[in-house]
């Protein structure tokens, strides 16, 4: 038994600091360890030699600042997390263990109108097949990260209405799946698993303040202040797509008019070039045509980008992130679209906030937002029960 304020307790407090860094950043020098923990270098230096020794932690030479180091990562065999992607059209899984190495990704279609039970049913197999081709063991997973095109409610973990996935309202989708696989199951919509996606590997790494937009059959903001997503009390900031840009417009899904998803999203954009390119053209498809120099699928191209670069100066006037990334298909577009929205920004936002921003198109593209499931359970999992695991043989004084 550990007294609080004890010295045992104490060493097991840095111990769980160290070991949260190291989970959290995939892997950091001893001397990146000393400054985002605050302990000493000879502090971390003997935790390190613990961990290492008890198998939780591996570490390799490096270099840092041209002078030799040493890089600190959980073990490989330490345990494994799993992300699930339910898109419009998509399920996407990922395998990945502790050191941020993803070990085996497959993505399959999904028909739009399955209902909830079937989309799980192909959840569970995949995930079943992807740990079989790892041969890991299933008592390894320390949890899932689950992604959904929808608002969840933070306090019954239920599926708001969504026209994405019509069959899924009211669903609980860490619920359905924590019961098929008996693991913890971490939820958020799609925009948030995106933005930590591209904080963790893509291009919001280095930022502590970013939006991630993504624009696809809705338009949604994922957005990290100080590092970390912010939900909102009800789960639902970053609802971008629901800025009002014309009173006058379109009626949106959510009841109101000229929201800015009805002069952005798909399903607003492609009718648009039905008449001139018939009516099986996709984003993708836009955006390919807009890269080979179609003048009407350009047009369309960049007058998204304006109306984006309203919403984002709207953003930026409120938050003032420092970095805005672009996800979804119609960040392939590259300079066709973020061109026009940097000069939205540049003539709505603040003259401060829009000097201070950076707009970028993600690096991941559609793996974003698995990966940012696979960083969910990550940063959700609890350092516990890996210390528990790994160092009662080598820590028998603090046991």
């Amino acid at each position: 038994m550990e007294t609080p304020g004890s010295q045992s307790s104490l060493h097991r407090a840095n111990l769980e600091r160290v070991v949260r860094a190291v989970r959290l950043a995939g892997s950091l020098t001893q001397a990146e360890i000393a400054r985002t923990t605050g302990l000493s270098a000879a502090t971390v230096s003997n935790i390190v030699r613990e961990l290492k020794d008890g198998g939780t932690v591996e570490v390799t030479p490096t270099s840092a600042g041209g002078r030799r180091a040493r890089s600190v990562s959980l073990s490989g065999d330490a345990g494994i997390v799993i992300g699930v992607d339910f898109g419009h059209t998509h399920l996407r899984v990922a395998v990945g263990n502790l050191a941020h190495q993803v070990l085996a990704e497959e993505s399959e279609p999904l028909d739009v109108d399955a209902s909830a039970a079937q989309g799980f049913d192909r959840a569970e197999e995949l995930v079943s097949r992807l740990i079989a081709a790892t041969g890991v063991d299933r008592s390894k997973i320390a949890g899932v990260g689950l992604g959904v095109p929808g608002p969840i409610d933070v306090e019954s973990g239920t599926l708001g209405s969504t026209s994405i996935l019509p069959g899924w309202t009211g669903a609980k989708p860490a619920e359905e799946l924590r019961g098929r696989l008996g693991v913890p199951v971490y939820v958020d919509n799609d925009a948030n698993l995106g933005a930590l996606g591209e904080l963790v590997w893509g291009s919001g790494r280095g930022v502590k303040d970013l939006a991630y937009i993504k624009v696809a059959s809705g338009v949604g903001a994922g957005l990290v202040i100080s590092g970390k997503i912010y939900r909102g009390p009800g789960g639902t900031a970053g609802e971008i797509g629901h800025i009002t840009l014309d009173e006058s417009g379109p009626v949106c899904r959510c009841g109101n008019r000229g929201c800015l998803e009805t002069f952005t999203a798909a399903r607003y954009v492609l009718p648009l070039l039905q008449s001139s390119h018939g009516t099986d053209l996709t984003m993708e498809g836009v955006v390919r045509l807009a890269r080979d120099g179609d003048p009407g699928c350009r047009r369309v191209i960049a007058d998204v980008g304006r109306h984006i670069g309203s919403g984002v100066a709207n953003l930026c006037n409120l938050l003032n992130p420092s970095r805005v990334v672009l996800g979804g298909d119609l960040a392939e577009a590259g300079e066709l679209v973020l061109g026009p929205i940097r000069e939205s920004v540049s003539r709505y936002a603040i003259p401060s906030a829009a000097r201070q921003l950076s707009v970028l198109p993600g690096a991941l593209g559609g793996r974003a937002e698995v990966l940012g499931a696979l960083a969910l359970a990550l940063s959700e999992m609890g350092d516990s029960t890996l210390l528990d695991g790994t160092l009662s043989a080598a820590t028998p004084a603090f046991t």
